[in-house]
């Protein structure tokens, strides 16, 4: 069946579309994207955990065997800095060099770190909501879901309130490369994006050296483990995939969620019925939209994934997308998986990847949904939406641009 993930059909409402290729053809090579896809959800899960597929492939592959047009496509060799940065991060890298990278900043990342960002989360949350209330109205994504995140990953690098616009449109920039519809002026702009950012930490950096806080930058500076700490370039890419994975990812779940609430607005009300299951309501509001919709592995060895004669042969020094969409939406998983359902006990999402990549901000990121959501559900009793809303458009995220509402709030 043709895949057109760029068609206004399929940006609006891709789930049809991964209903088909889960029944017809669940394993599909695209000559657009060069990639093997996968549907299901035990294919993907079972990928992302199989360590014969990586991100990053010169440490196992030959070059000669690396497929040149995917690697400069990953790696787009114009663009030197966003290479060197957003490739360089500890994401993009296998063992050892990831096992090293993280193991000195997940410290900053627990549970427990994200817990202590509650309550000024919580307050960022109500100021909004205040306004909101008052008028009646909201700008959802402006608004809402941008300030939340924004405000936490700027506490979070210890950047001034007048500079959060600079994130903002340096994570917009930046990651657009991902994509592979970005244009080659959207591509100088990522280049341009990260330059500046790079620059602004490496200053940055200087000061917080001399003046330090209790912040995570101040944490990623001193990060020590037996005697090892992070390099200028690696403390430079990790801040950027802060901002990026924090900022993006966590906008468009926000974004997401509410278009969700609002086509089922008896969800919302069992939010504000049942807060202390707020947390199972944001995994579950994950799996049904989900804000990273597709992940790329290299292939590091020749495989046929699945066995037999049915099998899938993998060259290594190829990729696979793995389209979690649709792995969320699987039947063979989820029952019902096209309904909305708050109360669901059993929720095997892959929003948040698998395996030794595995989000290590997802602590984080979950409470920022669990606020932001709840103290909605606390404020009003019901809202609207456009009938048409507008979508990033991509592939790789899925998000909407812009989300105006009108409000009823809750009588106190």
């Amino acid at each position: 069946m043709v895949f057109d993930p760029y068609s206004d059909e399929f940006q609006e409402d891709p789930y049809p579309t991964y209903l088909r290729l889960r029944a017809e053809t669940p394993v599909f090579y695209d000559d657009d994207w060069e990639l093997t896809f996968f549907t299901r959800h035990a294919d993907v899960a079972g990928i992302l955990k199989d360590r014969r597929f990586g991100r990053q492939v010169t440490n196992a592959v030959p070059p000669e065997e690396i497929d040149r047009d995917l690697f400069d496509r990953t790696h787009p060799p114009h663009l030197q800095n966003w290479t060197r940065l957003i490739r360089g991060s500890f994401i993009d890298l296998e063992p050892p060099q990831h096992t090293r990278i993280r193991r000195l900043v997940q410290g900053a990342f627990t549970k427990r770190s994200a817990e202590s960002y509650r309550p000024q989360i919580e307050a960022v949350a109500s100021g909004l909501m205040d306004i909101a209330v008052e008028s009646g109205r909201l700008e959802a994504i402006a608004g809402y879901a941008t300030p939340i995140p924004l405000a936490m990953i700027g506490s979070m690098l210890g950047v001034r309130s007048e500079d959060h616009h600079r994130l903002v449109a340096w994570s917009h920039a930046i990651v657009r490369v991902f994509d592979k519809q970005c244009t080659p002026s959207e591509a100088l702009a990522a280049e341009q994006a990260v330059t500046e950012f790079a620059n602004y930490l490496t200053e940055h950096f200087s000061f917080r050296r001399l003046h330090p806080g209790d912040e995570l930058i101040d944490a990623l500076i001193a990060a020590r483990y037996e005697g090892d700490r992070l390099t200028q370039q690696e403390l430079v890419a990790t801040c950027i995939l802060v901002l990026n994975a924090g900022h993006e990812a966590t906008v468009h779940a926000i974004g997401n969620s509410l278009v969700a609430l609002a086509k089922s607005p008896e969800q919302l009300r069992w939010i504000g019925e049942h807060p202390e299951a707020i947390a199972g309501a944001v995994d579950e509001l994950l799996r049904f939209d989900s804000p990273l919709q597709m992940f790329e592995r290299w292939v590091l060895e020749d495989l046929t994934w699945g066995g037999g004669a049915d099998g899938t042969r993998l060259r290594r020094g190829t990729k696979v997308g793995l389209l979690f969409g649709s792995a969320n939406r699987d039947e063979r998983v989820s029952a019902d998986p096209d309904i909305l359902d708050l109360s669901r006990r059993e929720n095997p999402h892959v929003s948040f990847g698998g395996g030794i990549h595995y989000c290590v901000g997802a602590p984080l990121a979950k409470i920022e949904m669990e606020v932001a959501l709840s103290e909605f559900a606390r404020r009003v009793q019901d809202f609207s939406i456009p009938n048409t809303v507008e979508r990033v458009p991509s592939l790789v995220f899925r998000g909407v641009t812009a989300l105006p509402m009108e409000i009823n709030p809750k009588v106190p």
